[in-house]
């Protein structure tokens, strides 16, 4: 879902070691989420680790993605493809966790794919836009029908209308963090810039624990994007890059098995 950090060589690609911690607690605290919520009985009583520690996974997972598709991929829509590859292989073991509703959903990498490619389009053309190449006219015209796309597609996706934004927003308000200079004004419309970033991920969970933790996650990423990335250490073990890629579509399918072996899946 992220692609493998670049080394800072330039002003505009800020190192990126902190996805290196930032996978390892995605996959541990998405693991923490999906177990308590499809393995453990509810006799255990632990509903509050996936209101808690499992609502990290998503906004981080958004943030990586974000960040990668801003500052370390020159195509971000080849880089969205991949993820989506990912969401194809999980979609059916995905499909046999049981849930509340028989509605069709589309697992997390596809809000993930959908939200960078939609991220990096509107980047695109809000730069042709200040290039003179795409009128205002134009630009509101486009930025009409993909709100109209992202309203017909919201239903069909995990975290739906809201995850789907979460990227974007990420992408904008990274942008204006990293790049903020010295002035009040800069600085002051980063941080009203990345405002939206935290209030639809306060919006994303019913709980105040769930809201709390998707929050301060934002935030954590925030504060990265405006500065504190750089004091980030190299992860000790990094990532197998095999783990990475099979993990969300492995660990949905073992917890299938498990289920039909356990006969939860009728």
């Amino acid at each position: 879902m992220t692609a493998q950090a670049a080394s800072s060589t330039a002003p505009d690609r800020p190192i990126s070691t902190w996805t290196g911690w930032g996978q390892w607690l995605a996959l541990a605290t998405m693991t923490v989420d999906h177990l308590t919520r499809y393995v453990f009985p509810s006799a255990w009583e632990l509903g509050w680790a996936g209101s808690s520690i499992g609502r990290i996974a998503f906004p981080l997972f958004a943030a990586m993605v974000a960040w990668h598709g801003l500052f370390n991929t020159r195509n971000p829509l080849r880089y969205a493809r991949r993820i989506l590859i990912i969401g194809i292989a999980a979609q059916l073991p995905y499909m046999m966790m049981p849930r509340a509703s028989d509605a069709f959903i589309l697992n997390v990498c596809f809000t993930l794919a959908l939200g960078l490619a939609w991220g990096a389009w509107l980047r695109d053309l809000l730069a042709r836009h200040r290039s003179g190449s795409l009128g205002s006219v134009w630009l509101g015209a486009a930025v009409a029908a993909t709100l109209a796309l992202w309203y017909l597609l919201g239903g069909w996706v995990e975290y739906g209308h809201r995850g789907l934004l979460l990227i974007p927003l990420f992408m904008l308000a990274m942008h204006h963090l990293h790049g903020a200079g010295e002035s009040l004004v800069e600085r002051l419309q980063a941080v009203a810039l990345a405002a939206p970033v935290l209030i639809v991920a306060g919006l994303m969970n019913s709980s105040d624990m769930a809201k709390s933790f998707t929050v301060a996650t934002c935030l954590a990423v925030l504060w990265l994007a405006a500065g504190a990335h750089r004091l980030t250490p190299d992860v000790p073990l990094a990532m197998p890059r095999r783990l990475w890629l099979t993990w969300y579509p492995g660990h949905f399918a073992l917890i299938a098995l498990w289920l039909w072996a356990s006969g939860a899946l009728g």
